[in-house]
């Protein structure tokens, strides 16, 4: 593991979330009856990062439909982004399922948190603003896990915490490839964009939240873990 802060290590991720992780998360995180929860939610995340990655490479791989204009042409940057994300999300997927198979961490059904569905609620409809909502999203996710990646680690057992610490560099080239898409596809400035999605970030992981996940706000007293 690093001494390096996460601002010494990525400061434009750090500049660019709204707040820190609250401590309330990190105290209730770091307790091992939570250990389970923690590492299903967070292979089902992994599935779900290249999901999100896949999909947008099928949506957009013939370029963007803009209603009444012609459709743009396709942006090889964003399927080169987007295909190699897929591939180490799904890396990093089989990588949790080979720490919770040494654990005996049975693989169960576990409910999303509310975190990603609060953002994508606020995704405009149309393009290209939807591709351009759906990426500055996607770099907010990114940002996030980066962040308590970084911040739990060392509360963590010495295995898990090099392996969270070993995803950083991955989950901070992921933030910034996505913003630079949004901005790169934007055909207007992405700054109120990213504003807004900045707040609603913020007022998630700072609202109560009596689900605990790897991206719940602040649990309550008695957090659900299943």
């Amino acid at each position: 593991m690093t001494d390096k802060s996460l601002a010494e290590m990525f400061p434009e991720l750090v500049a660019f979330l709204p707040c820190e992780t609250p401590d309330e998360w990190i105290n209730e995180a770091s307790k091992p009856e939570y250990l389970d929860i923690i590492l299903i939610d967070h292979a089902n995340n992994e599935l779900k990062a290249a999901s999100a990655a896949q999909s947008l490479i099928l949506r957009y791989k013939e370029g963007v439909k803009v209603t009444g204009k012609k459709r743009t042409p396709c942006n090889v940057d964003l399927l080169n982004k987007m295909s190699r994300l897929a591939r180490e999300e799904l890396r990093h997927f089989e990588q949790v399922l080979a720490l919770m198979t040494q654990r005996n961490i049975e693989y169960t059904t576990v409910s999303a948190s509310r975190y990603a569905s609060r953002l994508l609620k606020h995704a405009r409809t149309w393009e290209p603003a939807k591709l351009v909502d759906t990426l500055i999203i996607g770099a907010y996710i990114e940002a996030r896990s980066c962040e308590r990646f970084h911040k739990l680690a060392p509360y963590l057992d010495e295995e898990l915490g090099k392996f969270y610490m070993s995803l950083l560099k991955s989950e901070g080239r992921h933030f910034s490839d996505y913003l630079s898409l949004a901005q790169e596809i934007s055909d207007e400035p992405i700054e109120e964009r990213v504003a807004l999605f900045c707040e609603i970030e913020k007022e998630t992981v700072e609202a109560p939240d009596d689900k605990f996940r790897f991206h719940s706000g602040v649990p309550v007293k008695t957090p659900e873990a299943a």
